[in-house]
């Protein structure tokens, strides 16, 4: 099947999680607690194939405001392709790139918005994080597994848009 993430498109299959497509495929995604649902960085607005999609859980349910979820925002952490067919989504963090390089003014108002999307379920945030039992060294796992994956996708984004003036350039581009 197919899915468009961040405009690019990708095989999935069902039982895949949204996280792990995007994370294979080094698309733009946040996912600084490796998908254990602690750091709500993978934020996603689905804008086609939301039935395609597993049901909200207790954790998007305790993490996205009514708001949001109405938006077609999901944790990319928590959903999963449950039914073949199309789906297209955009990152939060590619939406917020976008806004700073095409509409920074505008990076205020989402920035209040999003905030107060957060606020209006703290509490449940903090009861589900409350009752939860983690197990420590997996979580540790995760996240420095995702810090890896950041750095490399910072470094792919630094070689392509790389422009220098040797010949031992890897650039497509060579300005002299």
């Amino acid at each position: 099947m197919q899915i468009t993430i961040n405009k690019k498109q990708y095989e999935a299959n069902v039982g895949d999680r949204l996280l792990d497509i995007a994370r294979i495929n080094h698309e733009h995604i946040g996912y600084f607690c490796g998908g254990n649902a602690l750091c709500q960085t993978c934020y996603v607005r689905v804008l086609e194939g939301g039935e395609l999609l597993s049901p909200l859980n207790e954790e998007e349910n305790a993490f996205l405001s009514d708001n949001l979820i109405s938006e077609g925002t999901r944790m990319a952490c928590q959903a999963t392709v449950e039914k073949t067919g199309t789906i297209t989504m955009v990152s939060v963090v590619e939406e917020v790139k976008q806004m700073f390089e095409n509409e920074p003014l505008q990076l205020a108002g989402y920035a209040a918005k999003m905030g107060w999307e957060a606020v209006v379920k703290v509490s449940d945030t903090l009861w589900l994080q409350s009752k939860r039992e983690l197990d420590l060294f997996a979580v540790i796992s995760d996240v420095i597994s995702g810090i890896g994956d950041a750095f490399q996708l910072i470094g792919r984004a630094i070689e392509s848009s790389c422009c220098c003036k040797t010949e031992s350039c890897k650039c497509e581009t060579k300005m002299g």
